[in-house]
């Protein structure tokens, strides 16, 4: 049951950046970087959830890894849109982001035990599959700010081995 759940969301989260590049022909900065940032916000206050609720030792570390990272990246953008100047621009890919990890979190927490762990880990592929996705084929192109597609850039990279890392737990995990 939590694999079709989480198929729905994932495919919730990819529409949603997917839809919202295709209503603005191309994301301006200031809203590439609230969509960076609100992605990583998700991922933290899911990693949060993780961590209050698992009891698995490895489930626990990825989370923790996440929280760690994606702090790091998302102090990055802000001290980068503050030297810039920039106000980052909510938008429909941020809200439908948000919308999404709201359904997740209520969903998942009502799971326990093994059942969260895999539900979460399973999600946490989805995620950054979808955020890896629009990164590459959408925010980096349209970035027009050099030090912006820099740090999407080296976000990037960190959150391909997120991916991976999650990949590798949830084949550990069924």
């Amino acid at each position: 049951m939590h694999k079709i759940v989480i198929r729905i969301a994932a495919m919730g989260i990819a529409l949603g950046i997917a839809g919202a590049a295709a209503e603005t022909a191309k994301p301006t900065d200031p809203e590439i970087a609230h969509i960076a940032y609100t992605a990583g916000q998700l991922d933290i206050e899911a990693a949060k959830q993780a961590l209050d609720k698992s009891k698995n030792n490895d489930v626990r570390a990825f989370a923790q890894q996440m929280v760690g990272d994606h702090t790091s990246v998302n102090d990055q953008a802000l001290a980068l849109v503050k030297k810039l100047n920039v106000t980052p621009e909510d938008n429909a890919t941020s809200q439908s982001l948000t919308q999404a990890a709201d359904a997740n979190r209520k969903k998942f927490a009502g799971l326990s035990g093994v059942e969260f762990d895999k539900a979460y880990v399973d999600n946490e592929v989805a995620y950054h599959k979808a955020v890896n996705a629009a990164l590459s084929d959408t925010l980096i192109p349209d970035a027009q700010n050099p030090e912006l597609k820099s740090l999407l850039q080296n976000g990037l990279k960190l959150f391909v081995s997120h991916q991976s890392h999650a990949e590798h737990l949830a084949e550990q995990l069924h």
